[in-house]
């Protein structure tokens, strides 16, 4: 069981801090996607891939102390920010891990907005069906987001770039 929590701190611990919760689940399933071993069941929701294990987990390293969440107030909504702690860094230490280097390619997903992020992992989550079927898929559950040709082209383009960092 405290494989899978250990896989999150390794996470945590290579980018120092993620901000959103949204942005968290979206790093994660795009590692996932991109043959990192996380495990947590991903399922599609308003956002794009969601996964309530993902959710609980980071539930309870917060309630170990293994994480700390700060929520900051930003123009009427709050924003999540998580951190390890030293008690997480220890913990970490004390874990048998593969050592898959995950930090140039979780560093580079942590660096790109929310909304972009969406955009891959749904674009992601659907990877099984043919390119333009799969935008035009992107395009129907996301109408709301309105992503644009250019978006989506530099989404495509994004997911070939992190190949080459997984």
């Amino acid at each position: 069981m405290m494989k899978d929590h250990a896989r999150l701190m390794q996470a945590f611990s290579a980018v120092d801090e993620i901000v959103g919760r949204k942005k968290l689940q979206k790093i994660i399933f795009i590692a996932k996607k991109h043959n990192y071993a996380f495990h947590e069941k991903y399922q599609f929701h308003f956002f794009g891939p969601y996964s309530e294990e993902l959710t609980l987990r980071v539930e309870e390293l917060c309630n170990m102390g293994f994480l700390k969440e700060y929520n900051e107030k930003k123009s009427g909504y709050y924003q999540y920010r998580y951190e390890i702690t030293d008690e997480g860094r220890d913990f970490l230490a004390s874990q048998e891990l593969p050592s898959a280097e995950l930090q140039p390619f979780l560093t580079d997903l942590n660096q790109q907005s929310s909304r972009f992020l969406e955009l891959v992992s749904t674009i992601l989550y659907f990877d099984s069906l043919e390119e333009e079927e799969c935008i035009e898929k992107v395009r129907k559950v996301k109408e709301k987001q309105n992503y644009t040709d250019d978006e989506c082209q530099e989404a495509l383009a994004y997911i070939a770039h992190l190949k080459t960092l997984s």
